[in-house]
This record gives C-alpha cells, sequence and structure tokens, in this order.
C-alpha cells in the first residue's frame, strides 16, 4: 500500500533517532557518552570559544568625574549620555543613585592603559633620530 507515492510498510522501519558513529574509529556511539568507548576520542561539537564580553571598569577617557557612566555605557554597549541621564534621574529621585556612584567608583577597577604603546608603522629604518 502507498500514500502518496509512500511505502508505508517502510515507514516503519525508518529509525526516529539517528545513529551516531565514531569518525576515527567507526564504532557506534552512546547517546549519553562524551568519548568513543573504543578508541576514546571526543564525540560532539567541538568546544566554542568563549564570547568575550566587555570588562565593567571606569574609563578614564571621556570621563566627567570619575568614569563610572562611561565605563557602564562601555559594558552595556549604549550611549553615555543615556547612561548618564538615567543615572542623575535615579539620583534625583530616590537618592540612591549617589550613593549607588559612590560604590561603583570605589568596587570599579580603573581601565587598564598599556604601559608601552607601540610606535607608528612607519619603518624608516634605524637611525639615530628614530631611537
Amino acid at each position: 500500500m502507498t500514500v502518496q507515492g509512500l511505502n508505508s510498510e517502510a515507514i516503519g522501519y525508518v529509525p526516529l533517532i539517528e545513529l551516531m558513529y565514531c569518525t576515527d574509529c567507526g564504532q557506534q556511539l552512546r547517546d549519553a557518552g562524551n568519548f568513543c568507548p573504543c578508541c576514546g576520542k571526543p564525540t560532539g561539537t567541538e568546544a566554542l570559544p568563549a564570547i568575550q564580553r566587555p570588562r565593567l571598569v571606569r574609563v578614564m577617557e571621556g570621563k566627567k568625574i570619575a568614569g563610572v557612566c562611561t565605563g557602564f555605557a562601555r559594558y552595556l554597549d549604549v550611549d553615555v549620555v543615556l547612561v548618564r541621564i538615567v543615572w542623575l534621574v535615579i539620583a534625583l529621585t530616590a537618592g540612591v543613585g549617589f550613593i549607588g556612584y559612590i560604590v561603583a567608583w570605589i568596587a570599579m577597577p580603573r581601565e587598564e592603559t598599556p604601559v608601552y604603546s607601540h610606535p607608528a608603522t612607519t619603518n624608516q629604518g634605524n637611525t639615530l633620530a628614530n631611537i
């Protein structure tokens, strides 16, 4: 018996679970296993690299008082003016904004600036003027 061109008897033989095999030795893998039971090779997809989010730090470039709002703006990826307005509204309405700013000023580390910055990439050779 066929249903729209498909053999209804063959549909019952189609496995619902797709079987997985080791790409190294060819052994059938168990569902719960993370390693091949025969050769020990890790199964599944490779671990994805971790996405690095920016750290919550006080930014010294473009700061007005201590760099707290600039740090939050960079961390949340929003405009610094928006963060400053929201912080000011919270400070004036609830009064918690002033305390929160001082706590964030103390708790947030300063942005690490590189000790040595690379010079411009103009290569004029080694002369006494370049040293």
